[in-house]
C-alpha cells in the first residue's frame, strides 16, 4: 500500500489524530490533522483526500456541518464520523448526511484500521459508479429525444388523419345511403326496372366507394399508428 492514501482526521482532541497516524501509518497511509471544520475544509480545498474522519462536538462547526459542505462538494468522498457522543439524534443526522460510517470512541487500533479499509474500498468505488452513471447519460438523452420526436410526428399526424375521416366519411355514408336505399326499393320495383337502376347507379356507388376508401385506409392506418406509438 502507497502513501498515496491519504486520510484528514478532523478533531480538537490530538490525541485522535495521534492514535490514527500510529495505527495507519504503518499500512502505507497518510495520516493529516485539522483542528477544526474551517481548518478541515480549507485543506480539503486545496489538497487530494480519500477519506475523511471527523468528530462531531467542535469549536465552531459541528462534525455533522462539516460532513454536509464535504458532501455537497465532493459527493464521492467517503466522511466517516468520530465521536463520544452516540445518541440516535447525531446518528439520524450524520445518516442524513451520507456519511459511510459512525465510530464511537473510545477507538481500539482494529476499529481505526477497519474503518479506514472500508473507506478506502468506498472511495475506490467511487469513480466506477460515476462512470456508470456518466455512461448511462448519452442513452437517456436518445431516449428523451426520440420520445420528442414520436410526440411532434403526432402532433403533426393528428390533423391529416382528422381530415381523412372528415373527407372520407360523406362518402362512406353517402354509399352506405345509396345500399340500403337501392336495396328496400329493388323489392318494389319490376325486375326490369331494378335491372337498369343497377346499370345506371354500379358505376355511381363504385366510384364513390372507390374514392372513399383509400381515404378510410388512410385514416385508419393513422388512427392505429397514433394509437401504437401512445403504447410505447
Amino acid at each position: 500500500m502507497s502513501t498515496s492514501r491519504k486520510i484528514l482526521v478532523v478533531d480538537d482532541d490530538p490525541v485522535v489524530g495521534k492514535s490514527f497516524d500510529r495505527v495507519l501509518a504503518s499500512k502505507g497511509y497518510a495520516v493529516i490533522t485539522a483542528q477544526n471544520g474551517e481548518e478541515a475544509l480549507r485543506k480539503l480545498a486545496s489538497e487530494s483526500y480519500d477519506a475523511v474522519f471527523t468528530d462531531i462536538k467542535m469549536p465552531g462547526m459541528s462534525g455533522i456541518e462539516v460532513a454536509q459542505k464535504i458532501k455537497a462538494s465532493k459527493p464521492w468522498m467517503p466522511v466517516v464520523i468520530v465521536t463520544g457522543y452516540s445518541t440516535d439524534a447525531y446518528r439520524a443526522a450524520a445518516e442524513a448526511a451520507g456519511v459511510s460510517g459512525f465510530l464511537e470512541k473510545p477507538l481500539s487500533p482494529e476499529m481505526i484500521e477497519g474503518s479506514a479499509e472500508k473507506a478506502m474500498h468506498e472511495a475506490e468505488a467511487a469513480p466506477a459508479a460515476t462512470a456508470a452513471t456518466v455512461a448511462e447519460v448519452p442513452e437517456a438523452v436518445a431516449e428523451k429525444e426520440a420520445s420528442r420526436v414520436k410526440n411532434i410526428a403526432l402532433f403533426l399526424a393528428a390533423p391529416f388523419v382528422g381530415l381523412a375521416y372528415i373527407v372520407a366519411m360523406p362518402f362512406v355514408a353517402a354509399g352506405m345511403i345509396a345500399w340500403l336505399g337501392g336495396k328496400a326499393l329493388a323489392a318494389k320495383v319490376p325486375d326490369g326496372v331494378k335491372k337498369a337502376g343497377m346499370v345506371v347507379a354500379g358505376p355511381l356507388l363504385g366510384l364513390g366507394f372507390i374514392l372513399a376508401l383509400p381515404l378510410a385506409g388512410i385514416a385508419a392506418l393513422g388512427y392505429y399508428a397514433i394509437k401504437a406509438a401512445r403504447k410505447e
